[in-house]
């Protein structure tokens, strides 16, 4: 994973307006698949997940989600960023039921289980830097693009 650019700023999307967070879910999951990088069953398998496995995650200056799902669902690894017009109410990761605002989703396509685990150990450090955090939100995308690809190399 080291030596790839998994995130592409072709798959950042800013300013997304969406009214729940299905709706970000199809969004993201439908550019994911319009660029290959997943088959088109992918889009409803990581519905279903985020129902089953909520992927919500508070952070100091806003909530983000990283829903993902089966490998099977995936052509090849990416992760599609969409930062939100409003934020939407995600499930809490860890809860059934408590809600927060989450203003930015990644949504990963990872191939390799063993990826995956080292990806969202790597986004849980970045989640904790709101410098960054603020830096997605307000930079461009190939910007964000060229720093969280940095972040996810060390």
């Amino acid at each position: 994973m080291e030596s790839m650019k998994i995130i592409s700023s072709n798959l950042i999307f800013k300013n997304i307006e969406v009214s729940n967070n299905e709706d970000a879910l199809k969004f993201l999951g439908q550019r994911l698949f319009d660029e290959q990088y997943v088959k088109e069953s992918y889009i409803q398998a990581v519905v279903a997940r985020e129902k089953k496995y909520a992927t919500g995650l508070p952070t100091e200056i806003y909530g983000v989600a990283i829903p993902h799902t089966d490998i099977v669902h995936v052509n090849e690894p990416g992760i599609a960023i969409g930062i939100l017009n409003k934020p939407v109410k995600f499930i809490m990761m860890g809860t059934d039921d408590t809600e927060i605002d989450v203003k930015v989703v990644f949504m990963l396509a990872v191939k390799e289980p063993q990826e995956q685990l080292q990806l969202l150990e790597k986004l849980m450090t970045i989640f904790q830097d709101k410098n960054i955090l603020n830096n997605i939100v307000d930079l461009s995308e190939e910007s964000v693009s060229d720093l969280l690809n940095s972040k996810l190399k060390n």
